[in-house]
């Protein structure tokens, strides 16, 4: 039974190390989203109205739908 109990101690550290990592990677994505700087685009002229098709799927013009 030791190696049972071998076993379950690595896995716990192992997870526990994932947690740890993953924590870490959630705080400094957090802190480059908080440090980012918004681009200040353009407005644009003539556009579509609506969502932006490009992100959002489909893309229609007068009654033709085009998939991208």
């Amino acid at each position: 039974m030791p190696d049972e109990h071998a076993e379950k101690t690595a896995k716990a550290e192992r997870e526990r190390r994932i947690a740890a990592a993953a924590a870490r990677a959630l705080a400094e994505a957090e802190a480059r989203r908080a440090a980012a700087v918004p681009l200040a685009l353009p407005g644009e002229l003539g556009g579509r109205e609506g969502p932006e098709p490009v992100r959002y799927g489909d893309w229609e013009r007068r009654g033709i739908a085009v998939d991208f």
